[in-house]
């Protein structure tokens, strides 16, 4: 099994595998498009997978494939400061816009969510969900609205998940009023604002 990243109940895996559960529902429709893997659980099946970690050629090829097996081998920290090095230099190389780098912007996201810090892998995500809206990807501002989402539910003090709760509810309600992957998965946005009000009552009865 690959690494798992610390998270709460509410948190989803990082990794849908074949076989898992969601693979098995039974009286499915047999039109409905299956929902592709999104947020954390895309960085964590690219991690993973058996494809190249970036197209032959790239100056980012050997870089990543290190934070990969770093990753993969447990050693997060290794990983972290790997992934920093390395955006670092692709942004001044590249430009920190360029698709191969949100990609490995999106990985630092998901490393630091693996190595304990959510707030970090919050801030990453929602800054990479508002250059993806920039530039017209529905897809993956979506995509790494749902990382934050993650990495929100991680936060455990609800006075900083309420203030970080209401910055990414705004976002992701206004992606969904933009339709796309955002407005078809209206159930997760409900979730979300469900955990707002779980963390409302938790912080009206600390001040109690």
């Amino acid at each position: 099994m690959g690494p798992r990243p610390h998270q709460d109940a509410a948190a989803p895996a990082p990794v849908r595998g074949r076989g898992a559960p969601t693979d098995l529902v039974l009286d499915a429709d047999p039109d409905a498009r299956p929902t592709p893997p999104r947020g954390f659980d895309a960085v964590a099946e690219a991690v993973l997978g058996d494809e190249p970690a970036a197209p032959a050629g790239s100056p980012l090829a050997a870089p990543l494939e290190r934070i990969n097996d770093a990753v993969r081998a447990g050693r997060i920290d290794t990983a972290a400061g790997l992934a920093d090095e390395t955006v670092a230099h692709a942004s001044q190389t590249l430009g920190a816009e360029h698709p191969e780098v949100l990609r490995l912007r999106e990985l630092t996201a998901y490393i630091a969510y693996l190595g304990g810090e959510p707030l970090r892998a919050f801030r990453l995500s929602m800054d990479l969900a508002a250059v993806c809206r920039r530039v017209g990807d529905a897809e993956a501002a979506y995509g790494n609205v749902r990382s934050a989402a993650t990495a929100w539910r991680g936060v455990r003090d609800p006075l900083l998940g309420l203030e970080l709760g209401h910055e990414l509810t705004a976002l992701w309600t206004e992606l969904a009023a933009e339709g796309g992957p955002a407005a078809d998965e209206a159930d997760e946005l409900e979730s979300a604002h469900a955990r707002m009000d779980r963390l409302t009552a938790r912080a009206r009865d600390r001040q109690t």
